[in-house]
């Protein structure tokens, strides 16, 4: 049987639900639950309920000819009706045990999906000339984990930068830089940022403004202000806009000061993504520049199908289920964002032939990406060149908030870069690890400061990347370094405190129990076996899902299940050593799994703390 017995109790009431109901009722789900009162049992059925009131039965009465029908012989003792029309199920030890043992495997009974294609994640979204700032923390780390989740279903993962290194707001920096004799070897990442506030203040009219103050009558001074100002923001937008010629055009001078601001841009994303042990390099990085050429393609494929119409000078897709249309060309010539995103679509499906398109955008964007997904399925591209039907997702997320619960920004207003913030948090990890080594009990007593240190950075930045991960991502949360970095509580420091401990347990025994026979008579211990078997469920239920917090929660139970075993059931000094093998593999065992579900989200798992 496979290490989730889950999947065989889930398959054996299927087929009871088909006896009972019919093979119309073949696809309804069992919803087999950990039981919530484990003295009833390990697992309830909780169909019963819904299967009634469609079947027009009463639940009681469906659960008990389900008890009847189904077939767990050698699985589980005899089911039990309870309440309402609850099933209580408890499985065979010999099946725990043999569960347990197969899942003591490299692999920790994960099995890999069948057929795993290729997936395409778009995540970071960092602007050439603009500093990466709390947005892109949560883009690059949810990311990170979608990425590390799906490969360890077997599917390879392309994780892509849609750096954002084209177009107007690029050429109007580069117009700025040159007029001011920048030398853009020597700039850094904050200067380009300078220059991009600087000139899109200076790009930005008030046209409204201007005709509220000529249609009140505000005074001819205040009225002359704002003709100045629209005045200037028309030369400045006009400027860049030849400067775009010109650099679309391949002028060489252009093109290599261009180039500058992207080295500068990717060495300062380089530095934070390797701060967050994030894995992404110059090779995912595939920016609007890339796919300046494939426009016109994409523009002459609709047109040639019939899939756009003119409206007013500007090219759109229309929707047959709502009334927002999509441009893809503006009546002026130019190509937009939905452009391009259109292209990188069709490179996405039809080249590198991924069967998941996964977009990490902020929540913002969801009408946006719902006009991506459903123009680009009017073009075909929602099926690969293999005929493989592609599934897109644009996992939305909320915003980092500061105390005040307002979007988190420096004393002075202004957005919090995120290289400050993640040096902030490595530093008061590194504050909280070198605290407590100052005990002579603590096991980090004694080590160098650089190990330390090391410690210190893993806890920081895994106390960012928990907070984030363990809420459901469309909510917005407060950045709070004091409940983050926290060795108690539902954070990322008490879980990687955890598998230090299990990890100082084995050390101290010098020995990890393999090859012991598992013994699991303690009620504790058999919860601890049941949360074990629960990882291979709970990886593909996020794969699926697309919800990280699903792995942190179940982190969260599993630290706590093995406190309550490793509280109930002594390991170094059980009463035989038959007992005290079997309860270090079981605490082995734990502590590896603890360490996958840390390492899916990206954080790192000390054996020391």
């Amino acid at each position: 049987m496979p290490a989730d017995p889950v999947q065989c109790l889930t398959e054996a009431f299927t087929k009871a639900i088909v006896a009972v109901a019919g093979q119309e009722y073949a696809e309804t789900d069992p919803a087999i639950r950990p039981a919530s009162k484990p003295d009833l049992g390990d697992f309830q059925c909780n169909v019963a309920m819904g299967l009634g009131k469609r079947l027009a039965r009463a639940p009681r009465e469906v659960a008990g000819a389900l008890v009847d029908a189904v077939d767990l012989d050698g699985l589980a003792d005899t089911p039990e009706v309870a309440g309402p029309g609850f099933i209580n199920i408890r499985l065979d030890k010999s099946i725990l045990l043999d569960a347990v043992t197969m899942m003591d495997t490299p692999d920790l009974g994960v099995v890999p999906d069948e057929d795993a294609g290729d997936v395409v994640i778009d995540m970071c979204g960092v602007n050439v000339a603009k500093q990466m700032h709390v947005g892109h923390l949560r883009s690059t780390i949810i990311g990170d984990a979608f990425a590390r989740i799906l490969e360890r279903l077997g599917h390879v993962v392309h994780r892509e930068n849609h750096l954002g290194d084209w177009g107007l707001p690029i050429a109007m920096v580069l117009r700025e830089l040159r007029n001011n004799g920048a030398d853009l070897a020597a700039l850094t990442l904050t200067d380009l940022d300078t220059a991009y506030r600087t000139v899109q203040a200076a790009a930005t009219a008030d046209s409204r403004g201007l005709e509220a103050a000529v249609s009140k009558q505000v005074g001819p001074h205040h009225i002359a202000e704002l003709e100045a100002q629209n005045s200037g923001a028309a030369e400045v937008r006009s400027a860049a806009g030849e400067t775009l010629v010109l650099l679309q055009a391949g002028d060489a001078g252009l093109i290599a000061d261009w180039q500058s601001l992207i080295a500068v841009t990717l060495a300062a994303m380089s530095e934070a993504v390797d701060m967050l042990g994030v894995d992404m390099g110059p090779e995912n990085n595939r920016g609007e520049s890339f796919y300046r050429d494939h426009l016109q393609d994409v523009m002459g494929w609709f047109q040639d199908r019939n899939l756009c119409c003119e409206d007013e000078g500007a090219m759109v897709v229309r929707f047959d289920n709502r009334d927002r249309a999509m441009i893809i060309r503006k009546s002026d010539g130019g190509f937009l964002y939905a452009t391009t995103d259109l292209a990188a679509v069709r490179c996405r499906t039809q080249e590198t032939k991924a069967t998941r398109c996964i977009y990490v955008v902020d929540a913002r964007q969801h009408d946006h990406f719902q006009d991506v997904f459903d123009a680009a399925a009017l073009a075909g591209w929602n099926t690969t060149p293999d005929g493989d039907v592609v599934q897109f997702s644009h996992t939305g997320f909320g915003s980092v908030l500061g105390g005040d619960r307002k979007p988190l920004k420096t004393r002075g207003g202004k957005n919090v870069t995120l290289i400050s913030l993640l040096t902030e948090a490595i530093e008061r990890g590194r504050e909280e690890v070198r605290t407590r080594s100052k005990d002579p009990h603590a096991p980090t007593h004694g080590l160098d400061p650089e190990e330390l240190d090391a410690i210190g950075r893993s806890v920081g930045i895994g106390a960012v990347k928990y907070a984030d991960l363990s809420n459901d991502l469309v909510r917005d949360y407060v950045f709070d370094l004091d409940r983050m970095v926290a060795f108690e509580g539902d954070t990322g420091p008490y879980l990687q405190y955890a598998h230090a401990r299990i990890r100082s347990i084995i050390r101290k025994a010098g020995d990890d129990g393999a090859g012991a026979t598992f013994q699991i008579d303690q009620p504790v211990e058999r919860q601890l076996v049941l949360a074990l078997l629960r990882w291979n469920g709970v990886v593909h239920a996020t794969a699926e899902t697309l919800e990280p917090h699903r792995i942190a929660a179940y982190a969260r139970s599993l630290a706590e299940a093995f406190n309550a075993f490793y509280q109930a059931c002594p390991v170094l000094k059980a009463d035989t050593d038959d007992l005290r093998r079997s309860r270090l593999r079981l605490a082995d065992l734990t502590g590896r799994v603890l360490c996958d579900a840390l390492n899916l989200l990206g954080i790192e798992a000390p054996d020391r703390m």
